[in-house]
């Protein structure tokens, strides 16, 4: 049996020649501030240390090497456990750090010159025997070597001003963190040592706590990094009709300005970023009861700005906040228990498995609910969107008087979608409404735009939208993030004149950029997906397919549809059923999927054999084409007797198969009524 302070004493070496300026340039982590703190506070080093160009990578192998060399090769398994874990014990917390940014303003403004107490006296006065050292290698969380260093960390942490509620998140953090670490030393051993090392680490795996930990790292790799490594999940991170554009590539940060509490945008205010607002929200414990909705209109960038701040909040604010996002319309069903609704629409281990996955006090969530106006039809007939809402705003003023709940939610969804329920609103809300791009905001996304596609056909597009000759509903519809990259993708690829616009009101110049964009992606941009040249037949009954689909996702609530369900509305299309037959010998025995997934659709989150528009909009102007067919048809004269070609018998049929489901979104109805219009209009031609 040996104390901590008689290993350390065995190796008589500062940290300082553990951590070396050398290292700085391989592995280019310089270490932090606190974590040279945390040297001092845990006794160390007996003077301050220069910080420039010290590194903490690679300082358990430098410690368990030098160990190595002192005990002729054969240290003791205390020994080992003595030098290994509290070096990558630092090197954990100084990781954790580097890469939070609240945690590198919180900590390392003189901690190290408080008294730190008799606590250090404790930890070096531990005596490792055999059983203790090899508690530590299987369940480090709770051993008692574990639990001395948590303590030290915490005293430190108190020191530099953490809240009580944040010091557990990032003890735990840390002390899970070291399992990887300790790990690798495996490499610097004996095969009979590492092989008895590796036995036992490899029994923390099964241990609970690290099991959540892992889930959670897990699932912010797969479900919220722009780089998991499932394809279909890398999929998602793709521009509308883009092969390699991304959104990280493309997206330039939104202004949003405030929402009174009457519901109405604060127009005195100046307009604010939306993602600093979100951050301040975040980390102030004053805002802990607030939940921060964030409304706009189709097109304004919800959806990525919810993607973009779940990467970042990842980035530089976990474990503090650790973000789930979670599309609205995922939601099966509404429980009682707001935990449980949300553990099932997670999914995730760390969820599942544990029943207070909400009360640990080492983890802290950011929920992102995003798409309010997208839940499930179900939901709105049932009131469980009501009682959702409520159980959000109950919850989120729980965790302002419940430090140990701590996380917040952030809602986004059109305004439309508040319209009638306004009174089940929680009035702990703090609302924002995404402004349209300004000039400034133009200039950075043309700027990212030149560096994707060349500064020659960037300027060109500039040129474009700032000419007398483009129309006015243009230039404002360029002010919409997801219509600015559609006329900008349109204008590289030759497709978009000023001409086109001519005379054109907002919704029918909106209608000819979707439209445009349909015939631009069915003629040029996704055939050669399908593996065969499209005749211009074919063209067409490709067109009748997607807006079928179009009908078959409003159908069923506008999220996504079946295969089953899009395919059964195909069997009366003869030309349709023949272009399928032709694709299957070339797709396989999945034609309508593999076609649909080439036009800007992909497989639904919500069941097997199911396809979603990659954005909501597009779908909703199919609709309204399928819809514009219909009533064209429903018009057509019959012959002598017969006033109109359907009698009424067939008329009430197909009414009923069209719009039986239910209402009408408003944006539907807008798109339906231009392209009535456009009908009878000899200046504005719509296919």
């Amino acid at each position: 049996m040996a104390t901590l302070r008689r290993v350390w004493h065995l190796l008589q070496t500062d940290i300082r020649e553990l951590g070396t300026i050398g290292d700085v340039a391989v592995t280019g982590a310089e270490v932090s501030k606190a974590g040279l703190e945390l040297v001092i506070a845990f006794g160390l080093s007996a003077s301050p240390l220069v910080a420039a160009g010290l590194s903490f990578v690679g300082l358990g192998g430098k410690g368990i090497n030098l160990l190595r060399s002192k005990t002729s090769n054969s240290p003791s398994l205390e020994q080992w456990v003595a030098i290994a874990f509290p070096l990558a014990y630092l090197e954990s917390f100084d990781a954790l750090v580097r890469r939070n940014d609240w945690l590198k303003q919180k900590i390392g403004t003189g901690v190290s010159g408080k008294t730190v107490g008799q606590q250090i006296e404790q930890l070096w006065e531990l005596e490792l025997d055999e059983e203790l050292a090899k508690e530590a290698l299987t369940y480090f969380l709770k051993s008692l070597l574990g639990q001395a260093l948590n303590q030290q960390l915490s005293a430190f942490l108190e020191q530099a001003g953490l809240e009580h509620d944040t010091i557990p998140i990032v003890t735990g953090w840390v002390a899970w963190g070291i399992k990887a670490r300790v790990e690798r030393l495996l490499k610097y051993e004996s095969e009979a040592m590492g092989k008895r090392l590796g036995l036992l680490i490899a029994a923390a795996k099964e241990r609970g706590a690290n099991q959540k930990y892992g889930s959670i790292e897990s699932y912010l790799k797969e479900q919220i990094s722009p780089d998991p490594s499932d394809p279909r999940l890398r999929e998602q991170w793709k521009v509308l009709g883009e092969k390699s554009i991304r959104f990280p590539d493309i997206y330039v940060p939104l202004k949003a300005q405030l929402v009174d509490a009457n519901g109405k945008v604060d127009e005195e205010l100046e307009a604010v970023d939306l993602g600093n607002w979100a951050i301040q929200q975040l980390i102030n414990p004053k805002q802990n009861g607030q939940v921060m909705f964030i409304q706009g209109g189709p097109g304004r960038g919800k959806t990525v700005f919810c993607r973009m701040f779940a990467n970042w909040v990842r980035q530089n604010l976990h474990p503090l906040w650790t973000p789930i996002l979670i599309r609205l319309r995922d939601i099966d069903a509404f429980e009682p228990n707001i935990e449980n609704t949300l553990r099932a629409v997670v999914k995730a281990d760390f969820a599942k498995s544990d029943d207070g996955w909400l009360t640990d006090s080492n983890t802290r969530f950011l929920f992102l609910l995003d798409g309010f106006d997208e839940l499930r039809l179900e939901g709105r007939t049932t009131g469980g969107i009501e009682k959702f809402l409520k159980q959000v705003g109950n919850l989120q003023a729980s965790c302002q008087s419940n430090p140990q709940l701590g996380h917040r939610f952030l809602i986004t969804g059109r305004e439309l979608a508040l319209q009638g329920i306004e009174q089940f609103l929680p009035r702990n809300l703090e609302r924002l409404e995404i402004a349209l791009m300004d000039e400034q905001l133009h200039q950075r996304w043309l700027s990212k735009w030149g560096n994707l596609v060349g500064k020659d056909k960037a300027s060109a597009f500039q040129e474009f939208l700032q000419a007398q000759t483009c129309p006015t509903r243009v230039k404002q519809l360029a002010q919409e993030p997801l219509l600015l990259y559609l006329l900008a993708a349109m204008h590289r690829d030759s497709k978009l004149t000023a001409q086109m616009f001519k005379d054109a009101s907002s919704t029918e110049a909106k209608i000819l950029i979707y439209q445009t964009a349909l015939d631009w992606v069915l003629t040029q941009q996704r055939p050669k997906q399908l593996n065969f040249e499209l005749t211009e037949q074919e063209t067409e009954d490709l067109r009748r397919i997607l807006t079928e689909a179009g009908l078959c996702v409003t159908q069923a609530g506008g999220e996504s549809a079946s295969i089953a369900m899009i395919e059964e509305r195909l069997k009366g299309d003869d030309a349709a059923k023949e272009l399928l037959e032709t694709a299957k010998q070339r797709l396989g025995d999945n034609p309508l999927r593999n076609a649909l997934a080439s036009f800007y659709l992909r497989p639904a989150h919500t069941g097997e054999g199911a396809v979603e528009f990659v954005h909501k909009s597009f779908g909703e102007f199919l609709c309204a084409k399928r819809l514009q067919e219909s009533l064209e048809e429903w018009a057509e004269p019959g012959r002598k007797r017969q006033r109109f070609f359907l009698n009424d018998e067939q008329l009430v049929e197909e009414i009923y198969d069209l719009l039986g489901y239910g209402g009408l979104t408003l944006e539907i109805v807008d798109y339906l009524m231009a392209l009535l219009a456009a009908i009878d209009t000899p200046t504005v031609t719509l296919r």
